[in-house]
């Protein structure tokens, strides 16, 4: 799956036009890409991938109920953001992402053979969150 989004993001225009739409919306649309297509697809993807995952956790688990993502909802997104991805869009990186989700991996790894209560480690995702859109925050500021 990591492979076939690969090529999705580098080597076909759905890529570009992902990210072109991610970085500016109308400028994107003023050249020509049809952003409104370019979003649903990226639901329709986003759906896809999601069904595919509670399927998986839920055999995994050998039951379902409703809340049963909910713990790995912070942690993907403290992931993304350690990864690179701007959480406004425009910027971001499939490898960097790895990365984040292989950091994200040894840190969940520390905090368990802490005895990391749940509510703790949630404080701890929340706080990289906090601190990695303060690092990237102090990027590039755009005037007109």
């Amino acid at each position: 799956m990591s492979l076939i989004v690969v090529i999705i993001l580098q080597r076909m225009a759905l890529g570009r036009y992902i990210y072109s739409v991610g970085n500016k919306e109308a400028a994107a649309y003023l050249a020509g890409v049809n952003t409104r297509g370019v979003t649903v697809i990226c639901f329709a993807l986003c759906g896809l991938t999601a069904g595919i995952s509670g399927v998986l956790l839920a055999g995994y688990s050998q039951k379902a109920y409703q809340g049963m993502g909910d713990t790995y909802l912070l942690p993907s997104i403290a992931a993304v953001v350690i990864g690179g991805t701007n959480i406004l869009g425009g910027r971001g990186r499939y490898p960097g992402t790895f990365v984040g989700v292989i950091l994200i991996v040894l840190l969940n790894s520390v905090l368990s053979i802490m005895e990391m209560p749940e509510a703790g480690r949630q404080v701890i995702y929340g706080g990289v969150i906090i601190a990695m859109l303060l690092v990237y925050g102090r990027g590039e500021r755009v005037t007109s």
